[in-house]
């Protein structure tokens, strides 16, 4: 019984140990310890207002959720920057009245990422994706609400996926 109980010690250190090093998120800074997300200009056609600040907002949030690093204005070890490079609105499937079925908003941003640490990591890249919903609907309120932040979680996710996170 006593072996039992020795054995059954080492299996729990080695398993707490090994949780402690492991990440379910994937995400490996380094030896980064700030990050600085710099306004991102909306520069789309279809200008939305507000949506370049949210889309900030929604990236830093997302790396002050799933990092341990420090947001910061200026000096950050990790840099984000770019722009909304299209915010667009098309249908994607007709009826026989040739009028929308469904149509489809997409939101395209265009990152400069700089890693101070680790500078083979910079990029400078484009993120895609969209939301469908009924052509006989309008875009309009929590709808659009909806919309955006679904876009905006899959972008933010996407952009950290490719900068920090091992996947």
């Amino acid at each position: 019984m006593k072996r039992f109980k020795y054995i059954l010690l080492i299996i729990l250190s080695a398993t707490i140990t090994s949780c402690g090093i492991y990440s379910f998120t994937g995400i490996d800074v380094g030896d980064a310890e700030t990050f600085q997300v710099n306004y991102f200009q909306n520069n789309a056609l279809l200008v939305e207002p507000g949506l370049d600040r949210d889309f900030t907002i929604a990236l830093q949030d997302r790396l002050v959720n799933q990092t341990n690093l420090n947001l910061v204005n200026s000096n950050a070890d990790l840099v984000y920057e770019g722009q909304i490079t299209e915010y667009r609105i098309s249908p994607t499937t007709a009826t026989s009245n040739s009028t929308a079925a469904q149509n489809r908003l997409t939101v395209t941003v265009k990152v400069q990422f700089f890693n101070k640490k680790k500078e083979e990591n910079d990029f400078d890249k484009s993120f895609s994706f969209f939301y469908d919903y009924a052509g006989a609907e309008q875009l309009v309120g929590s709808q659009k609400d909806t919309a955006i932040e679904e876009i905006f979680e899959r972008l933010t996710q996407d952009i950290i996926n490719a900068s920090i996170a091992n996947w």
